[in-house]
Formats: C-alpha cells, sequence, structure tokens
C-alpha cells in the first residue's frame, strides 16, 4: 500500500501530525515536543541520526534538521569546514553546517507551503529519508578528514567510491 493511500486528504492536516504519522508507519522513535515540532531517531548504516521537524506557520515552512555528534580535533577545524563547502557543492536540496558549540554536524533543510500548500506524505517521507541518505552519504568523508588526516579532496573521492562500491 502505498503511503498516501494511508491518508485521508484533507487539507486540515498539520504537517506534524502527518510527519507523527510517517514515522510511526517506519517504526521510528518519535517524540510530539509540541504542536509544531517532532524529533525521532532514525537508524542508518553508519549511526542513528536525530532528526527534528517544526512546523513555523510564520513564513509557511517545515523546517527539518538531521544531526550526528562529532568531536573533531581543532587542528582539524580547518579542513573540515573545507570539506563542508566541496560536500554543500554537491547538495541540491539541503546543506551541512557545523554547530560547534553543541558538537554536532546538521543536515538542513526548508520545504517552503506558502499559500496554504499542503505537504502530502511522499514528499515529507522523501524529505525525511533524502536528509538521512545525505548524511549516509558524507559521514565517511567527515570521518576521514577528522580522523585520518585526508585531505577534504581525498575523503571525499574515497566516501563517494566507497558508497558506489557498497551491495
Amino acid at each position: 500500500m502505498a503511503l498516501s493511500e494511508q491518508y485521508i486528504e484533507s487539507d486540515d492536516l498539520h504537517p506534524i501530525d502527518l510527519v507523527e504519522h510517517i514515522a510511526e508507519h517506519h517504526d521510528w522513535e518519535f517524540d510530539r515536543i509540541a504542536d509544531d515540532q517532532i524529533a525521532m531517531a532514525v537508524t542508518g548504516q553508519w549511526r542513528t541520526y536525530s532528526i527534528t521537524l517544526a512546523w513555523s506557520a510564520f513564513d509557511e515552512t517545515l523546517r527539518l534538521i538531521c544531526t550526528f555528534e562529532m568531536e573533531p580535533p581543532e587542528g582539524r577545524m580547518g579542513d573540515l569546514y573545507d570539506l563542508l563547502n566541496r560536500v554543500n557543492d554537491m547538495c541540491w536540496a539541503g546543506s551541512f553546517t557545523w554547530w560547534g558549540e553543541q558538537k554536532m554536524m546538521v543536515y538542513r533543510y526548508g520545504l517552503v507551503l506558502a499559500g496554504e500548500q499542503v505537504a502530502g506524505p511522499e514528499q515529507v517521507d522523501t524529505m525525511i529519508s533524502a536528509a538521512v541518505m545525505a548524511c549516509e552519504r558524507f559521514y565517511p568523508a567527515f570521518q576521514l578528514v577528522t580522523w585520518a588526516d585526508r585531505s577534504p579532496a581525498d575523503a571525499l573521492q574515497v566516501a563517494i567510491a566507497e558508497a558506489y562500491g557498497r551491495a
């Protein structure tokens, strides 16, 4: 059964209600933090990612952040920032940023639903899946730059080659 077939078409369905149903469908752990915000844990190949989605009625945007902890050595920060620029050049929907104070790598994306648009379940599910896939794709490069002293260009090539080489 398609994901959309599980939902009654309704313009009154709050975006976070939709996300909650998707989390239940996938059997992800989640916590409805507020009416406009939900947090969940999604397990990938490399690690479990913390994903938070929040609805902003002010700018009619469904905001997603997908995070994972990192503690890069101070001496590797320049290369990590270089790698972030290279990675973001390869990301068309969303981008990575480093939150140093929290020691977290963050993937962010905002789905603008201006004019009272309604997000469909496949659209939101794809948004979440794309965030996890981006983190999974580039996680090895972040690790190679911070812990294996690889150059950003080399780490990115190795990470992409390994990703294509897995079955």
